[in-house]
């Protein structure tokens, strides 16, 4: 597919150079002015479309928008240099032609550009807020827009190609339906966040899974409650969930205090309906940070940040929630007291996800600021939670990719829907499930 892509713009590009440059011979023959216009445009419509390796409408376009944009930083460069050239060998015989050469060349450039940028701001998912900013703020300014152009360029392509072969191994194993589970799968979220039809917490987890056979269902509680009062809404929704479904069981998958709530579940009456239980990044020994920022708050302070929140998760759906039992929960020393009473029920396979941060630059707004502050309490963390907080279970599985940036608390459930340079977040989930299915679960 690199290949075809490369081509599409080798050809593109050796056409508009062609276009911008050859206005300086055509001696004021405005048939093939117009001519020049016609292939201009059909190069600002077809470029780009033609690749039949990409599957998605969205990457076409995307696709469409990078390739005119690789054209213009290559068409731009040529005639620059082009004209500059002219201009010194035959500078005694400069005339209309020269300059209509540089006004066809400027105005070719700048719809090239135009309809390049338009089409990847509109579909592209990985330049995210932060390079739409950036190129925005940039785009004026010598240099530092060309700079700004070449990362544009390169976050699109590898997302072009990235996504293509998503798209092509799913549709190749389709058929396998290799995370169609014998129980459901119970997606549990942690705290201070509630499952939203048009905001999924899993980002494009579920999805993913969805494709490769996978039944979801989301636990749909309340965002801050204490970890026992948590359960008890969990625990009705798996009654609701075997109802609907008329299985007896659940598989569990639970992110940050999630798996804490989740442990409650399984130890209580209702907990004979679940088959397994994944923790991903829960702290099972809890958070020493939180110890300390609860131990030196005021309790002025403590009461109003609690007012604040509980007062905004009602409007948001919360029925009665609690911001002070939810984070008191999550202390170190309150873990140490749960871990006593909350075992590894016989009959559940339990198991334990965690990951580490590599570096303060390396997560988004706010785990870039609490790096630090964490690691002076807690040592290697994910932005949040401790390495030595993660494992519980009969299986412990460390993600540490190879790159420095490391995976953050919110990268491992694709809350910033992030393509994460040698970490392909949404593959994991669907190898995780497929391992539980070839359990028997």
């Amino acid at each position: 597919m690199r290949l075809k892509r490369r081509m599409n713009t080798l050809i593109c590009s050796v056409i508009y150079i062609v276009l911008t440059n050859c206005a300086v011979f055509l001696d004021d023959n405005f048939k093939l002015l117009f001519l020049v216009a016609v292939v201009a445009i059909g190069v600002n419509i077809f470029a780009g479309f033609m690749n039949s390796d990409i599957y998605s409408k969205r990457l076409k376009y995307c696709n469409h928008g990078t390739v005119c944009l690789n054209v213009f930083r290559i068409s731009m460069t040529v005639s620059i240099v082009f004209h500059i050239v002219y201009l010194i060998y035959d500078f005694s015989d400069i005339g209309f032609s020269y300059f209509a050469s540089l006004i066809n060349s400027y105005v070719l450039l700048l719809i090239l550009f135009w309809n390049g940028i338009i089409s990847v701001y509109l579909t592209s998912a990985q330049l995210g807020v932060k390079y739409r900013v950036i190129g925005a703020l940039l785009g004026m300014i010598p240099i530092f827009n060309l700079i700004c152009l070449n990362k544009i360029i390169t976050v699109c392509n590898d997302e072009i190609e990235f996504e293509s072969e998503k798209i092509k191994l799913n549709e190749s194993r389709k058929d396998l339906k290799i995370c169609c589970t014998k129980y459901p799968i119970l997606l549990v979220h942690g705290v201070f966040f509630r499952d939203y039809k048009f905001l999924n917490y899993w980002g494009r987890v579920p999805a993913e899974l969805i494709a490769n056979g996978a039944k979801i269902y989301y636990g749909n509680h309340s965002s801050a409650l204490s970890v026992e009062q948590s359960a008890v809404e969990i625990e009705k929704r798996i009654e609701e969930i075997l109802k609907e479904t008329g299985c007896e069981k659940v598989n569990i998958i639970a992110h940050s205090k999630g798996g804490l709530d989740s442990r409650v579940v399984i130890n209580s009456d209702i907990g004979k309906h679940v088959a397994s239980l994944t923790t991903i990044n829960t702290p099972h020994g809890g958070c020493e940070f939180a110890d300390y920022l609860l131990n030196k708050a005021s309790s002025e302070v403590k009461n109003n940040v609690s007012s604040a929140y509980n007062f905004a998760a009602k409007k948001l759906g919360d029925k009665e929630p609690d911001f002070i039992s939810a984070v008191s929960d999550l202390t170190h020393s309150k873990c140490e007291e749960f871990n006593q009473k909350y075992g590894n029920p016989y009959g559940v396979y339990c198991q334990s996800v965690g990951s580490v941060l590599k570096g303060a630059s390396s997560p988004r707004f706010p785990l870039n600021l609490t790096y630090l502050f964490v690691k002076h309490f807690d040592g290697n963390h994910d932005g949040l939670v401790s390495v030595k907080a993660f494992e519980f279970g009969e299986k412990f599985t460390m993600l540490e990719p190879k790159y420095k940036r490391g995976i953050s608390h919110a990268d491992i459930i694709d809350l910033n829907r992030e393509n994460i340079p040698g970490f392909d977040i949404r593959e994991f989930y669907v190898q995780l499930v497929a391992d539980l299915k070839n359990r028997g679960f």
